[in-house]
């Protein structure tokens, strides 16, 4: 069973800086991914970024392009979102997700088949 935990997520000023934290269990092969999605009260969920294992490729949405970077730690099967110069318009409840069976990253909710809880990231101006 696929299991991804979050965490990380906090108050942080405008201009500050979180990292996130993806742990997940469950997948059976390398070709799998890890997103980043997050939901602002009364807007759709958004993609943010994605981690392509099968080739190590990255996604960003262009919101958060040069300013969020996402990496893995392979050995603590951990998937990571760091955020620097975060500004109000960051705050949202941020979920990582998992595609079991990926071939190239993609930033909509559709193929992703498993999900965290979600944390809270707040940014004050």
């Amino acid at each position: 069973e696929v299991q991804l935990v979050e965490s990380g997520g906090g108050l942080v000023q405008a201009g500050g800086s979180l990292r996130l934290s993806c742990t997940f269990s469950g997948f059976t092969f390398n070709d799998y991914a890890i997103a980043w999605f997050r939901q602002a009260p009364g807007k759709e969920r958004e993609g943010v970024s994605c981690f392509l294992n099968t080739d190590g490729s990255t996604y960003y949405a262009d919101s958060v392009k040069g300013r969020f970077t996402i990496n893995r730690d392979g050995a603590k099967n951990t998937v990571y979102l760091q955020m620097d110069d975060l500004k109000p318009e960051d705050t949202a409840v941020y979920y990582c997700a998992g595609d079991p069976s990926a071939r190239i990253g993609i930033l909509e909710t559709w193929p992703y088949d498993y999900w965290g809880q979600g944390t809270q990231v707040t940014v004050s101006s």
